[in-house]
């Protein structure tokens, strides 16, 4: 598992957001994707993510003098997991979620600037709910929510699928001084 560092530097969860589902993509695609990053910070980037796992080479290529890679994600190594998490601190965490939320309007912000968007169409979809739930409801909702994504990721472009991007973030809403009930004894 990687590190909250590692991935939750702005660039780099770009990078990982494109990645994710697109299949295989070399950085001359990645390029086209975030034509923002400039090239030595992509390729500075593209070689972390290399070097600590997080994505992998899956094809090389000679293209005129060098060699192109292909990469793609490995999902069980992009995660923060529950021990790195625990670890973070509440600066750490609005770190971390101010740069998800910046990702999120990127992708917004790309999606829109497309001549042919049309949010009501294609399903653009952005909104809350509310559940109330006891820890282990919770955290039954959360594998739920998990296993139901990872179903869909398994799926591969073409056949009239059309990429769609995922965000979630779950944040406990307690009033002021009220306390979380004390775990069940087993």
């Amino acid at each position: 598992m990687a590190t909250a560092n590692l991935l939750l530097h702005p660039v780099r969860m770009r990078i990982l957001q494109t990645l994710v589902g697109a299949g295989e993509l070399t950085t001359a695609q990645l390029r086209e994707r975030l034509p923002d990053v400039s090239s030595a910070s992509m390729y500075r980037h593209v070689g972390t993510l290399a070097k600590a796992g997080i994505i992998e080479v899956v094809q090389e290529r000679p293209v005129r003098g060098t060699v192109e890679r292909s990469y793609r994600v490995r999902q069980d190594e992009a995660l923060v997991d529950e021990d790195a998490r625990a670890r973070m601190t509440k600066d750490d965490h609005r770190q971390a979620f101010t740069v998800f939320t910046g990702a999120m309007m990127a992708d917004l912000d790309r999606y829109l600037s497309r001549e042919d968007a049309d949010p009501p169409r294609e399903g653009v979809l952005y909104r809350q709910g509310a559940v109330w739930a006891t820890p282990e409801e919770f955290a039954d909702l959360v594998r739920e929510l998990e296993e139901l994504v990872a179903r869909r990721t398994a799926h591969a472009p073409g056949d009239g699928r059309t990429r769609h991007i995922i965000s979630l973030a779950l944040l406990p809403d307690k009033m002021a001084g009220e306390e979380s009930p004390a775990p069940e004894a087993p």
